[in-house]
């Protein structure tokens, strides 16, 4: 008993350290967490809590990217592994580690998948960390910060009782839109997919609540694969809907 509670210790230690950032980070332990893994337990960072999500479906996120790279090349990461600025990772608050997510630049379209392997970054606003290679392959490298939309895509277990974190066979498949605005006055959303759907047969209109403001969110099109919603938003953004991004139908 004394042996796995050292080795309890030892690992919630590696995890106080590991978060990207060098933040005071405490694992906060109870009875109703006891059994979670170690990177699935609420912790707290600087005196602010996060509870970590144990399911990413339906995820998705929009605000400022930035990105950790030298300093940190070499140290271990929350989920144990070895930070690699040139693989294609990320950190992120409160998303299953090991899940795969889509990040998309939202001012250049540009569009990448990474891992996250890492918690942070606990600087405010801002939601996720990428690494050094995938902030260069997003386009944000020199400009230090992105808007980007972020959107979980999964993970598999592997067959043999431990959790081997794999992309799937195919990100591309499945049913999308694409969001080109959102207002606060309802006619004018209507308006705007009126217009839409006689150009591009299909346009809707989603009502939401953000911050107890109703907002209309206009969603343009039908797209039966991701990359080609992808290249009809970057369409749309060049033509002047800029912040244009995909969003895929439930």
């Amino acid at each position: 008993m004394r042996l796995v509670l050292h080795c309890l210790l030892l690992l919630l230690l590696a995890f106080a350290l590991s978060s990207c950032g060098g933040h005071t980070t405490r694992v906060i332990e109870t009875p109703e967490t006891r059994e979670l893994k170690g990177w699935e337990k609420p912790y707290e960072v600087d005196g602010k809590r996060y509870d970590p999500l144990r399911d990413h479906s339906g995820f998705s996120q929009r605000g400022v990217a930035s990105w950790y790279g030298r300093k940190f090349h070499g140290r271990k990461t929350s989920n144990g592994e070895i930070y690699n600025m040139y693989a294609m990772t990320a950190a992120h608050k409160t998303l299953p580690l090991g899940v795969y997510v889509r990040v998309t630049h939202l001012q250049n379209g540009c569009s990448i998948i990474v891992r996250v392997n890492d918690r942070g970054p606990f600087v405010a606003g801002r939601i996720i960390d990428l690494s050094y290679a995938a902030a260069n392959k997003l386009g944000m490298a020199d400009a230090g910060t992105a808007k980007v939309q972020v959107q979980a895509l999964g993970y598999r277990q592997s067959d043999k009782g431990q959790i081997s974190y794999r992309p799937p066979t195919s990100y591309d498949a499945g049913s999308f839109a694409v969001q080109i605005g959102a207002f606060s006055v309802q006619e004018n959303a209507y308006r705007l997919a009126s217009q839409m759907r006689s150009r591009y047969g299909k346009s809707e209109v989603q009502a939401v609540l953000v911050n107890g403001v109703k907002m209309y969110r206009v969603r343009v099109g039908d797209y039966h694969s991701l990359e080609r919603a992808e290249r009809a938003a970057l369409d749309f953004a060049n033509g002047g809907f800029r912040g244009s991004f995909v969003v895929a139908f439930d």
